[in-house]
């Protein structure tokens, strides 16, 4: 299968949208065609070798149903959406720029708005006040023909649209049910009614736009991530480029206020770093020489030299904006059920208006035929599902959004409705609950002070770059000068020595001293213990231990009042694993498992787990295929690993394990909001199909179950940004 990605610019009826996806996934050479009507992507999967093919059919189908749309290829366009210059008309059909607001509901809001808004803006309220005339000047005739130019300068667009579709055997575009509503309206002698439905239509379809609009602007703010430039040094000369043009090795200067292009190594100054972009956290980081900095943060103070580590493809901001890009392309069940439902909503309704338009005249006669036709005309106002169309997804992107705010991303609306469903956490202790870093705990001397014990484990350490090493040197907080020690050697799998001052000096596991005949008393601890001789004398030991992070307690605690259990997996031994357990209150732990044995745990869970979703928290290296295995896979701080992006279903890019319970409020917020829409737009529609049927609702009821439920379903699915 083939991966093809189109932009469709210019388009901007949900339900046409809709449409177009069906009719190319009907083709005999796609696999799948899904429809991302928030970004206008038309993603297709097929087996067609010429990409003219594909390419010539695609645009048949648009050009039929959207003749106003161009079909661009993503890749090549995308660029020129994200610098949002979608204000230059570039035709590859030849359009004339003039013709760009005749689209199929007369609004073109492709260039970001205030041009054809204003236009459209501007011959609204002039068609209300010819409207607001029509009501009020005592004379019929005139006030007939003022509300039929009222009813022409709102609405000529939508009638060409709907002639033009009809022309193309579009029966049950939207467009072409409004005409045929308020044409019908005016043959019934309802022409101030026809005007006002036409106007309201209208307005609301220019609201809905807007709305819509701004949530795509506002949701992909993360796609200004992309810096526009590099400050590359070359030949000696500083020289601004395009960050896809700097290699590995390159050198980048990055002045305060600018963002840094690509990942790499400060080699020369230091600086307070803005991360919120990519982590979430607003708090300055400090940072310095021999550091690691990721791009997309911006430099705050100060003037720092980089060392470029990764091309900008595999860049931390490169990942982030693929895997936001993406997102959309995985469908949840609910928005694959909206599409189902969407294809025989409206032809079901359409079918309806008929029979209540014909059936009552069979049997009560003909005489009635007015009264029937205009409540059939109703359920026409009525039957386009665009609420459902643009919240549902709508919806989902807006939760996606707001996570990839808290520096969560989510892979998709899939994950988004199975991170709802979450019942069972199991998670990895070293590098998730824990910092997967040594820290010094205790430190233990014998006959001589605690500094002076810690002096002689660095002198002996400083030869060794283990994690045990760095940890006692850390701790040490000094330099180690070549003059002080001698002879430094490592006894693999045993310690170090060294000597200092003609003397030696021991540092490592028991056995090492006991080798030399040195008595060294058992120290009974679950924590890591290294032992120290001086001049063949135990002189102490130092304890060892992975620090528990400062949120791991308050993200148990959080997921616990979710209703959530946490389960601890860990390699470690199981007296280590029943303190860290202990002191954060998880009540079931599993130690010294292998990788296999943790996918092992997670299946068990899955399978005791009936009715919830088993999610695995890792650090998306060693446990990619316990993480891949789990319903939902969460990696910890997995930017900087191929495996987590490939393998995690979330990416938490702040290592903080709070994000966890985030994540779960997140989309569990997202699917409430989700189902609310579902409800309230096929309660609302139906319930004024019903007093319609009745004659109970008017044609102004109708409009609002239409485009007005559609307006209020965006603004509510916009409060899935914010926690």
């Amino acid at each position: 299968m083939t991966k093809t990605v189109y932009w469709l610019k210019g388009l901007d009826c949900p339900n046409c949208a809709q449409k177009i996806a069906i009719r190319v996934n009907d083709l005999e050479i796609v696999e799948s065609a899904d429809m991302d009507f928030i970004r206008k992507k038309l993603i297709v999967m097929h087996s067609e070798p010429d990409r003219t093919n594909i390419d010539n059919k695609v645009k048949a189908i648009v050009g039929k149903l959207e003749p106003d749309v161009e079909v661009l290829d993503y890749s090549q366009s995308k660029e020129h959406h994200e610098h949002h210059h979608e204000h230059e008309h570039c035709h590859c059909d030849g359009h004339e720029h003039g013709h760009e607001h005749e689209h199929s509901h007369g609004h073109s809001h492709e260039h970001g708005g205030s041009e054809s808004h204003t236009f459209d803006i501007v011959r609204f309220v002039i068609a209300g006040v010819l409207f607001g005339l029509s009501k009020i000047l005592p004379f019929e005739l005139p006030c007939t023909i003022l509300a039929l130019c009222s009813y022409v300068i709102a609405g000529y667009d939508v009638v060409f649209s709907a002639l033009r579709n009809l022309l193309h055997g579009e029966a049950f575009d939207e467009t072409l049910l409004m005409f045929i509503a308020t044409v019908g309206a005016v043959a019934l002698g309802y022409f101030d009614e026809a005007a006002a439905v036409m106007l309201f239509f209208q307005v609301g379809e220019l609201l809905q736009d807007i709305a819509v609009e701004k949530s795509r602007r506002s949701i992909t703010s993360l796609m200004e991530l992309k810096p526009e430039f590099a400050r590359i040094i070359k030949d000696g000369k500083e020289e601004k480029v395009d960050p896809e043009q700097v290699h590995r090795g390159d050198i980048i200067i990055v002045r305060a206020g600018e963002r840094i292009a690509l990942d790499g190594e400060i080699i020369e100054g230091s600086s307070q770093l803005d991360t919120s972009a990519i982590t979430g956290e607003f708090l300055p980081v400090s940072v310095g020489a021999g550091e690691n900095v990721m791009s997309g943060c911006t430099n705050l103070d100060g003037v720092i030299k980089i060392r470029v580590t990764s091309s900008y493809g595999d860049s931390a901001v490169a990942r982030i904006m693929d895997l936001v890009e993406n997102a959309s392309e995985k469908k949840a069940e609910t928005e694959k059920f909206i599409t189902r439902f969407a294809r025989v909503y409206t032809p079901a309704v359409v079918l309806c208006a008929v029979l209540l338009t014909v059936l009552p005249c069979c049997f009560l006669g003909f005489s009635q035929f007015s009264k029937w036709l205009y409540r059939g005309l109703l359920f026409l106002v009525i039957s386009c599902p665009c609420a459902l169309v643009i919240s549902i997804p709508l919806g989902f992107f807006a939760g996606i959004g707001g996570a990839s705010k808290q520096g969560i991303l989510v892979k998709g609306a899939k994950a988004v409705e199975a991170l709802s469903k979450c019942s069972a956490l199991a998670v990895d202790k070293t590098g998730t609950l824990t910092k997967g870093t040594f820290s010094v705990i205790e430190i233990k001397p014998v006959g001589i002070s605690e500094q002076q014990l810690l002096e002689y484990a660095a002198f002996a350490e400083s030869g060794s770059n283990h994690p045990i090493a760095n940890s006692i040197i850390r701790q040490y907080g000094k330099q180690v000068a070549a003059d002080d020690v001698s002879e430094i050697s490592e006894i693999s799998g045993f310690g170090m020595s060294c000597v200092h001052g003609g003397r030696k000096i021991l540092c490592g596991k028991r056995e090492l001293l006991e080798k030399e005949g040195i008595n060294v008393p058992a120290e009974d601890s679950i924590y890591t213990t290294v032992y120290v001789a001086f001049d063949g004398r135990y002189v102490g030991c130092i304890t060892l231990g992975d620090e528990v992070r400062e949120q791991a307690k308050t993200a148990v605690d959080s997921l616990s009042k979710l209703g959530i259990d946490t389960v601890m997996l860990t390699g470690d031994k199981p007296q280590t694993a029943q303190a860290v357990a202990g002191s954060l209150g998880i009540k079931r732990f599993f130690a010294s498992l292998l990788p296999q044995n943790k996918v092992e745990k997670v299946e068990q869970l899955m399978a005791d787990k009936k009715g919830g979703l088993v999610a695995f928290a890792g650090d998306g290296i060693n446990d990619a295929p316990v993480i891949a295995r789990a319903d939902i896979g969460i990696a910890m701080g997995g930017l900087g690993s191929d495996i987590a992006i490939e393998a995690a279903d979330v990416v938490l890019m702040n290592d903080d394990p709070t994000s966890i319970p985030k994540a779960v409020q997140i989309s569990r917020k997202t699917m409430v909001i989700v189902k609310q829409n579902i409800v309230f737009a096929l309660g609302i529609k139906f319930a004024v199909m019903v007093l319609g049927a009745f004659g109970i609702a008017g044609m102004w009821m109708a409009v609002f179950a239409d485009v007005g439920v559609a307006l209020l379903a965006i603004l509510n699915a916009l409060r899935c940004s914010k926690l």
